[in-house]
């Protein structure tokens, strides 16, 4: 697709969606474009003429605002957007459905062209569901409380005696066990929410999940909460990607378009925007 016509999907998408970061591309960040094999009416997506995007219910800050996808505030509901932007969809052609977690990374045909909720990249997911190109980059950390036995941990050697939580099935809940390892299990929750709880309620000493998340979990949802700490990665960084049905058509195409985006520069400003990394010291 020519440049002039992405400078026009984007300033259209602008008109609704002034006060949102990054959505506002002007045509001097346009500097990258899909081809038209990638548009609206060429894709073949669930519905013609329709992006249908999954994302869980609840979902929450800083990824999305105030529950509710289809303002376009929050990192994940703002790049949803950018993304559908460069592959033709201004955002009254994008459709929003509840999808769980667990539900979308399982084998089998979708009900949405893609999903997104800090989806990491991982080779036994892609056995089972195409990925797009990254959207970001993110590592894990543990969060507590202030007074906790972990409080004033300075090394992951540190936390071998604690009582650590995670979600199922995350990657928060593998860094406990491939990283942290402590001596005793890792406590499983259905929900960050559930074990957020239970910290509260001092059941577990700590909680890890990812970075961003662990900055709103220690400073909205605790009272005295507290990050110890983050997990350098080794070698390539855990990563955040879209999530497609297996062998999806429109994989590459989508693609196309996040790569497209961060081109821009303006996915590093919805990062600047919602997200921080500022304040967790690297644990080793």
């Amino acid at each position: 697709m020519r440049k002039s016509k992405v400078i026009i999907t984007l300033v259209s998408a602008a008109i609704a969606f002034t006060a949102i970061p990054a959505i506002s591309i002007t045509s001097a960040n346009a500097d990258s474009s899909v081809p038209a094999s990638c548009q609206k009416g060429a894709l073949k997506t669930i519905t013609a003429n329709t992006l249908t995007i999954a994302t869980d219910n609840p979902v929450y800050e800083p990824w999305f605002v105030k529950n509710d996808p289809t303002s376009a505030k929050g990192f994940e509901a703002a790049v949803a957007y950018g993304t559908a932007i460069f592959l033709g969809f201004n955002p009254e052609n994008v459709k929003w459905v509840r999808t769980p977690f667990d539900a979308v990374i399982q084998p089998g045909k979708k009900k949405f062209d893609f999903a997104i909720n800090e989806f990491s990249i991982t080779k036994d997911r892609a056995k089972v569901v195409d990925f797009s190109a990254p959207y970001y980059d993110v590592t894990q950390a543990i969060v507590t409380t202030k007074g906790s036995k972990i409080a004033g941990v300075t090394t992951i050697a540190g936390l071998k005696n604690a009582k650590i939580g995670a979600a199922v099935s995350s990657t928060s809940y593998q860094t406990v066990v491939n990283v942290i390892k402590p001596k005793s299990a890792p406590a499983v929750f259905n929900t960050n929410d559930d074990a957020v709880q239970a910290l509260k309620n001092k059941q577990i000493d700590g909680l890890v999940v990812d970075l961003p998340t662990a900055f709103y979990v220690a400073n909205a949802q605790l009272t005295n909460g507290i990050i110890v700490g983050q997990f350098s990665g080794s070698g390539k960084p855990e990563q955040f990607g879209l999530v497609l049905s297996k062998n999806s058509p429109i994989t590459s195409c989508v693609s196309k378009a996040v790569n497209a985006y961060k081109a821009t520069g303006a996915i590093k400003t919805l990062e600047d925007t919602y997200l921080s990394s500022a304040g967790a010291p690297v644990l080793k």
